[in-house]
């Protein structure tokens, strides 16, 4: 193994956001494993299947990941996401999973993550992938909101108990252009009309983001997060008519 790798790993990194973070930082020319409950044909990337809302199974991936390559230098933490659901009638089961995999397996992962990070000479970085759903009200994600309102909490914990070995920071994207968008919306070009910057947010833009503040250029940046927005959505009163 080249020394001068880095050995990273993606949560939910086999499409859309995470598919993305994983071509970002292997372009970089480090080692990427990528975990997911399912696998997927022509994964380009080391794939480990990994249901991570139980905490015994984030425990055993760190295990294996550092069993195999002897250290981890980059943990992003992107698995997540909600179906829309209604907030007055979202089944408990529903809002614990959406919990589960938003918030708190983060929690676990970097909890591992930075037991071994800790002991390396280089320490290690630690991405967390919020949302602006967590900085404002989330209508018909409401568990989904709420988990990464805990999430932005939680990295800027991180960041200042562990430092300076262990560098955390997180990303709050706007609404991103992948499969999932259809979702949320029948009327992309409406959506996109409210975003200043003229287009939606992409795979791409987050994964850049992600490599920058994995970099020792963003030494500083520990414990901040990203906003990717385009300028933020504009009020409804002051939308553009169509």
């Amino acid at each position: 193994m080249d020394e001068s790798r880095r050995i990273v790993l993606v949560t939910g990194g086999t499409r859309g956001i995470g598919a993305a973070i994983a071509s970002a930082f292997a372009a970089q020319g480090d080692e990427i494993i990528v975990c997911a409950r399912n696998a997927v044909e022509d994964c380009p990337h080391q794939f480990l299947a990994t249901d991570l809302r139980e905490a015994s199974t984030c425990e055993s991936l760190v295990a294996d990941v550092v069993e195999q390559y002897g250290r981890l230098d980059v943990l992003v933490n992107n698995a997540g996401g909600s179906p829309p659901a209604d907030t007055s009638s979202a089944s408990p089961r529903f809002s614990e999973k959406i919990v589960r995999l938003n918030l708190l397996a983060p929690l676990w992962l970097s909890q591992y993550a930075n037991a071994v990070m800790q002991t390396q000479p280089s320490g290690g970085s630690i991405v967390h992938i919020a949302s602006v759903a967590g900085l404002r009200s989330a209508p018909t994600v409401a568990a989904y909101g709420a988990a990464k309102a805990g999430l932005l909490n939680l990295a800027r914990t991180q960041a200042l108990e562990w430092a300076p070995k262990v560098r955390v920071s997180s990303i709050s994207p706007g609404f991103v252009s992948t499969d999932d968008i259809q979702h949320f919306t029948a009327d992309l070009d409406a959506l996109v009309a409210t975003v200043p910057a003229g287009r939606l947010v992409s795979p791409e833009d987050v994964a850049a983001a992600c490599v920058w503040l994995a970099s020792r250029e963003a030494a500083l940046a520990t414990g901040s997060n990203l906003v990717l927005e385009g300028g933020g959505d504009w009020p409804a009163f002051l939308r553009p008519k169509s």
